[in-house]
């Protein structure tokens, strides 16, 4: 088990102590960056006032993106799927094909 860091993320000019695994030091510093351009972007839109309806807000985004980018996978994987599908059928009859051959 990878031993846990400590760090620092700023999120909207104030600092967050957030403790995460040795090996998740990286991943979290680019979700933190990530999540405080959500709402540096949110904040300057001027529409929204109140950093819990700021962080709501881009919480909400980020659900929004991750559950389209799913949707996207799903999607790929069942064309691929398909794909897949179809080459294996052509290969079975092209196979299918050089068996009915004569032999010379």
């Amino acid at each position: 088990m990878s031993e846990l860091t400590t760090m620092t993320v700023q999120i909207l000019g104030k600092p967050y102590q957030v403790s995460c695994p040795s090996d998740e030091v990286d991943a979290l510093s680019a979700s933190a960056r990530y999540l405080d351009s959500k709402m540096v972007g949110i904040k300057n839109s001027g529409k929204i006032i109140g950093l819990d309806r700021i962080a709501v807000m881009a919480a909400l985004n980020i659900a929004n993106e991750l559950i389209s980018a799913e949707a996207t996978a799903r999607d790929s994987q069942e064309a691929t799927a398909s794909h897949m599908d179809n080459l294996a059928h052509r290969l079975d009859l092209a196979l299918a094909r050089l068996r009915q051959q004569p032999e010379a």
